[in-house]
């Protein structure tokens, strides 16, 4: 049986931007960047996206391409007889994990969604917000019902499969993203009192950065391009041999980083008009933007606008993190994709339970003291995903070879790599020091 690809060039791009685009740009990204201080941030942010993030992606979409299998059997094929597809079985773990607690979040905001287009959020007072917030997310069933939606939808887009799942729906949910953004950084920075937010995004002050701010700058660029858990070796293993995956690599990149600052155009204009404070931490979504909505004209229709708008970004990554997991299955076990959906489905909603009740009934559950929700979170963000990232540089630099990795990345020489010196230095050299670093920092021994 011939192995499924992505149709068209737009495809694979929405497909992997999309799963590059999440909760991390809208959400994280605002927020992180507002607690340390702007522009500085993000001026760093965006060096090292070029540093480390195109290098690395360019590393996960080759091993994909040259295997052209799910992520362990990549591995197996590209250095058969070693341990080194247990790379692949982390990426796999991690996804599973990671999904199980990302559809949490993402039933948040289809919770806003819901109360936004009824009207009753923008009815909320501002003072009021933190416990409305709170009451939706520590309630015992309401949230388990959202993350099951995210879920079922989520289970419903990849068993159609790559051409008809994963790239057709990318390919609506994509432009849809983009354009409901512009209209909201339009609104925003058309906002009296807006330039104040403007220059917080875009006048660095590299005074304000702290040793925090740079770590958190350089693991947030790492983690904002999904990378580390096979999610682009995946995606990879999808594209056409003919493709440039060095200018695929740069395009999605750009994508990524693009939807970022326009959030923050959306998001610190419409802050600062309204007199409120740009570090507000994880609730600057969800208590701080509600209270400038519910100032602004016209409101409650850019309020909906906006939770649609984050909602299509949660699926977007909820999409990738599910295929990996699929791929893997189907192929090494022969079972078909739409009962390998199902099952892990319903597998990582009974494994989000808990996690979705960290906030309700099993507050006071914790291990190695933290609630369930917050060790998941934990291990993956902070141990999971840079150990991946860490070992897929390894296995590049020092394994597999980056002159194997670069003769794939010019589709056998008939393309040029004009940075291939420098990839080869990063990858080997430089990608793995800094990823220890964001290991150590991110596990608090640094």
């Amino acid at each position: 049986m011939k192995r499924e690809g992505f149709g068209s060039k737009f495809g694979v791009l929405a497909a992997a931007a999309g799963s590059a685009i999440g909760l991390g740009n809208i959400w994280k990204f605002p927020y992180i960047a507002g607690e340390n201080g702007g522009a500085a941030f993000i001026f760093l942010y965006l060096f090292f996206i070029l540093l480390l993030g195109v290098p690395l992606m360019v590393s996960e979409l080759v091993i994909g391409r040259k295997g052209q299998s799910n992520v362990v059997r990549a591995f197996k094929k590209l250095a058969p007889n070693t341990k080194w597809h247990y790379t692949g079985i982390l990426g796999v773990s991690t996804a599973f994990i990671l999904f199980s607690f990302y559809s949490a979040v993402a039933g948040w905001i289809f919770a806003y969604v819901s109360r936004s287009i009824s009207g009753d959020l923008i009815s909320i007072s501002p003072d009021k917000l933190g416990s409305y917030f709170n009451g939706i997310i520590s309630s015992n069933i309401e949230p388990l019902i959202w993350q099951f939606i995210v879920i079922a939808f989520t289970a419903f887009i990849v068993i159609a499969g790559i051409k008809k799942g994963v790239e057709k729906y990318s390919k609506i949910l994509m432009p849809v993203l983009f354009g409901l953004l512009v209209i909201l950084a339009v609104r925003s920075v058309t906002l009296e009192g807006a330039s104040k937010g403007i220059e917080f995004l875009f006048k660095p002050d590299f005074a304000s950065l702290t040793g925090k701010g740079i770590l958190e700058a350089l693991g947030h660029a790492f983690f904002s391009l999904s990378l580390g858990m096979g999610t682009l070796v995946t995606y990879g293993s999808y594209i056409n041999k003919k493709e440039n995956l060095q200018t695929m690599a740069l395009q999605i990149t750009m994508a990524d980083t693009l939807i970022a600052l326009i959030a923050g155009l959306v998001i610190f204009p419409a802050v600062f008009a309204y007199g409120f404070q740009p570090d507000q931490g994880p609730e600057l979504i969800f208590i701080t933007l509600p209270a400038v909505f519910k100032e602004m004209p016209l409101g409650g229709i850019f309020q909906s606008l906006f939770f649609v708008l984050v909602g299509i970004a949660a699926l977007t990554s909820t999409i990738s993190l599910l295929e990996i997991i699929v791929s893997y299955f189907t192929e090494e076990y022969k079972i078909s994709r739409k009962k390998v959906t199902i099952i892990v489905s319903f597998i990582i909603f009974l494994l989000g339970i808990p996690n979705t009740l960290s906030f309700g009934i099993l507050e006071n559950v914790k291990l190695f003291d933290k609630t369930i929700f917050d060790l998941f979170n934990f291990s993956v963000s902070n141990v999971m995903l840079p150990l991946g990232g860490l070992l897929i540089a390894l296995f590049v630099g020092k394994v597999w070879g980056t002159k194997n990795a670069i003769n794939e990345a010019t589709n056998d020489g008939k393309i040029d790599f004009p940075l291939a010196k420098g990839y080869t230095i990063i990858i080997k050299y430089i990608a793995p020091v800094a990823i220890i670093i964001i290991l150590l920092y991110s596990t608090g021994i640094l």
